[in-house]
């Protein structure tokens, strides 16, 4: 057999070279391929892959809102049992500031080096994180509180790494009729995740019931317990992960070795094309990976710039809500006096029952309602559907807030319950998906990157924004003007909308203008 032919190899001119024009014709036949692919196993594998890290993140990020609780009877007993508005926004913070940096990092580098090299990294510092965290202790110079942030930032790289890579890997590897779909069914994994540590951290109190009732220091071991056990879909994934192959169209259009991304996608998707009938053909020496100075001439064009203005602004919206509300659930549970119990194991028992019934009756609904929708109604209208339902439900809810509960605690639940439907049956969802389309090949991963960090340094503010709230407002609750915040937030969301374009139905190409 052949050797394959790497573009790097040789140094000719190529302007008028037919076999030139060959090679090209040969990239859109790969790339045919892979549009046109049924779904089948291949995409089914890659789902799974990339779903169960996205598992892992949602668990990872919002246990943290029930075992803060549970830190608090274990840890602050001289602070009413409470833990403390300014350790509460430590811990919620500190793994938004670390996604924040690996989704910039980690999507700067799966450009640079390929999807494949960094595919599986981020799930071993997730893992070494995740143990780290929930083995925290006191020390002379550290406390345990210092740690589990210190931990908590580390995991927060690692889950930051996971948003471009599986983002692109799903897009790069799926059928154009399928992928808007394929993408939404790694992305819902979030709702399994989120809805697994409401159930763990269940199971977890009702083991250490009577030991809890007997010792409230007992309850040390259910958070590390929840914590913990979040490293345990992480360590299946990572051997599936170092074994999915390099993207077809990261080879011929990064790697510039078209022989070999016509190869690999015949051999996924279509008919293998045997390597001794490929024409070696000598074509320029040239490097697909952008520099620094490519990224900001091409987002310096305003026609891609709105894109990704778009892509981030949007992002960034969503989740001041969707974290100011998500790492808070068991604080609105309290608010809202639906998280009271007679005894500390009680309270404990209450706030993860609620997180539960939220989770499922919002949350994952909503996930799924959006990958059986998305290939008909579209990115662009369920995104803009989303944030209006959303900016009006905040708005009823900041602003009849005194009058909803008054009248009855479960009217506000509803609610409540249909904001977290709306978010992922909406823009939660979208705001993941449009990144992973809209941007050219050599692009594509920093650019998601970019998109996804805006959205965590919208969860970042969003910490910030409750905690001031909190701090500023006194013998009244401070779910209003939070609530009326979050509702500002999803208009802006929504007039961001008008800057994406509708990906439904087009290839990557096309989309993004590589053809």
């Amino acid at each position: 057999m052949a050797d394959f032919y790497k573009a790097t190899e040789l140094e000719v001119s190529v302007s008028d070279d037919p076999a030139y024009l060959d090679l090209d014709e040969r990239r859109k036949k790969a790339l045919q391929e892979i549009d046109n692919a049924k779904f089948g196993w291949f995409h089914v594998r890659a789902c799974l892959v990339s779903g169960i890290g996205f598992f892992t993140d949602a668990y990872d990020i919002f246990a943290i809102n029930i075992a803060s609780q549970i830190i608090g009877f274990v840890y602050f007993q001289d602070n009413h049992s409470k833990t403390p508005d300014l350790v509460d926004f430590g811990l919620k913070v500190s793994a938004p500031v670390g996604t924040f940096c690996g989704q910039l990092f980690f999507g700067w580098l799966a450009d640079q080096l390929g999807r494949k090299k960094m595919y599986g990294v981020e799930l071993l510092i997730i893992v070494i994180a995740t143990l780290g965290s929930s083995l925290a202790a006191n020390a002379f110079a550290v406390s345990t509180i210092g740690i589990i942030i210190f931990w908590r930032v580390l995991l927060g790289i690692g889950i930051g790494g996971d948003y471009p890579l599986s983002a692109v890997i799903t897009s790069e590897f799926a059928s154009t009729a399928y992928r808007g779909a394929m993408m939404a069914t790694v992305f819902a994994m979030q709702g399994f995740g989120n809805l697994a540590a409401a159930l763990v951290s269940m199971v977890v109190l009702v083991s250490f019931k009577d030991a809890i009732n007997s010792n409230v220091l007992y309850a040390d071991y259910c958070w590390r317990l929840l914590i913990g056990l979040g490293c345990v879909p992480a360590m299946i994934a990572v051997y599936f992960r170092m074994t999915i192959p390099e993207t077809p169209r990261y080879t011929m259009d990064v790697n510039r070795d078209i022989n070999k991304g016509v190869i690999d996608a015949g051999g996924l998707f279509g008919d293998v094309e045997q390597a001794d009938e490929l024409e070696v053909v000598p074509v320029k020496k040239s490097d697909g990976r952008a520099t620094f100075g490519d990224l900001f001439r091409h987002f310096g064009q305003w026609k891609h710039l709105k894109v990704l203005l778009g892509c981030s602004i949007s992002w960034f919206a969503l989740d001041v809500a969707f974290y100011g509300l998500g790492l808070n659930n068991s604080i609105v549970l309290t608010e809202i006096n639906l998280s009271t119990g007679s005894d500390p194991w009680s309270k404990m028992w209450i706030n993860a029952v609620g997180n539960f019934v939220i989770n499922l009756l919002g949350n994952v609904p909503g996930y799924w309602i959006t990958v059986f929708t998305i290939e008909k109604l579209g990115r662009k209208k369920i995104q803009f559907m989303g944030f209006a339902l959303l900016t009006v439900i905040f708005l009823i809810l900041g602003a009849g807030y005194d009058a909803i509960l008054s009248g009855s605690t479960i009217s506000f639940v509803v609610l409540y319950t249909i904001a977290n439907l709306f978010f992922n049956f909406g823009p939660n969802a979208t705001t993941f998906i449009v990144p992973g389309e809209v941007f050219p090949t050599k692009y594509r991963s920093t650019g998601h990157g970019l998109s996804a960090a805006s959205g965590k340094a919208g969860a970042i503010f969003s910490q910030a924004l409750v905690y001031g709230i909190k701090q500023h407002v006194s013998g009244t609750s401070f779910l209003p003007p939070l609530l009326l915040a979050f509702s500002a937030f999803m208009f802006i969301g929504l007039l961001s909308t008008f800057l994406i374009p509708e990906t439904k139905g087009r290839s990557l190409e096309e989309i993004s203008g590589e053809d």
